[in-house]
């Protein structure tokens, strides 16, 4: 790392900084870097950001009380370590033949840190997925959404073993950049507005993820889309659903997402309080199309917030790719 660089940006080991940016660019380490250090500065001095109810802790203790006061946070707790598995069919027009039946299972939002027994919970539902081929994850791997992480990687490292496939992640709201490499160090491959191509019986399809598109408005998806040829199956992981306009444009075919967490907490019925995300409420829970992009947006793995779920069951999804003419 260069002097102008260690002035610009917080402290980062200097083999983490050359790493990542050979993959990404300085430039988008830097940006990254710095919107971290900023929201830090925001939360801790009560800045802009201070009073989002993500960063506002007291406010997390406040709702906490009123569920037990209403007996819900004990049932809550049970229910976010309750998590299911949940089958989705994704029909592309194109669809390689090699690639007919192919399976994708997708976590999200797992906040492995935000209280005991959320890794357990997530390494008995892996037991119980069955066979899949790849397996991508598309955000939100700590508890907060600044300061230390490596619990969260000393968990994560518990989860992958019990993942037998290949494994692609793209970061969310909650995550460092500086994770990146150390989740590669597990052995799982990051796409930082990158694509990779799927190879099957001599058929390719692109799978690409871009750098969280809600708070820090990192993604790119020229870059992503970069190798990717015009007429080639593709896939898009984004943490949020907010791309989904953009990704239909950019030619994808469908577009996996979570951070909504499908509200979490939700009156009866499955009736969410709050999502948010800057999209169509119809495209914040379950599978959704956009003239021609297939999308499904997770309601996730993990809590926020509370470590509590309320007629909104966490999930990890299965999703099934189905050639259609």
């Amino acid at each position: 790392m260069n002097k102008s660089s260690i002035e610009r940006c917080p402290p980062i080991d200097a083999e983490i900084y050359g790493r990542l940016s050979e993959r990404v660019g300085r430039c988008h380490v830097d940006l990254r870097l710095g919107i971290e250090h900023d929201r830090e500065s925001w939360i801790f001095g009560q800045g802009r950001s201070f009073f989002h109810i993500e960063n506002w802790y007291s406010i997390h203790g406040l709702i906490r009380f009123a569920l037990r006061l209403f007996l819900l946070h004990g049932r809550g707790q049970d229910n976010a370590r309750r998590i299911l598995i949940r089958h989705n069919e994704l029909d592309i027009i194109g669809l390689p033949v090699a690639f007919d039946g192919f399976k994708l299972l997708h976590l999200t939002d797992l906040h492995l840190d935000a209280a005991d027994g959320i890794a357990e919970a997530h390494i008995d539902a892996l037991s119980r997925v069955g066979d899949y081929d790849i397996c991508v994850m598309t955000g939100d791997y700590r508890y907060k959404t600044f300061g230390p992480y490596q619990r969260t990687l000393e968990a994560m490292s518990r989860v992958r073993e019990k993942i037998a496939a290949p494994v692609y992640a793209v970061l969310g709201n909650h995550d460092s950049i500086r994770m990146a490499s150390g989740m590669e160090d597990l052995g799982i491959r990051m796409l930082l507005n990158e694509a990779v191509s799927i190879e099957r019986c001599g058929a390719t399809i692109w799978l690409a993820g871009i750098d969280d598109a809600h708070y820090y408005r990192a993604e790119n998806l020229e870059k992503a889309t970069d190798p990717i040829p015009a007429e080639g199956i593709s896939i898009l992981l984004s943490h949020s659903p907010e791309m989904y306009r953009h990704a239909f444009y950019a030619r994808f075919d469908a577009m996996l997402s979570g951070h909504t967490h499908g509200g979490q907490i939700c009156l009866p019925g499955g009736i969410p309080l709050m999502l948010n995300a800057h999209a169509p409420r119809s495209l914040c829970n379950g599978p959704w199309r956009y003239h021609g992009l297939q999308g499904y947006t997770s309601p996730g793995s993990g809590t926020c917030i509370v470590d509590v779920r309320l007629n909104c069951p966490p999930e990890i999804t299965v999703h099934t790719l189905r050639k259609v003419q």
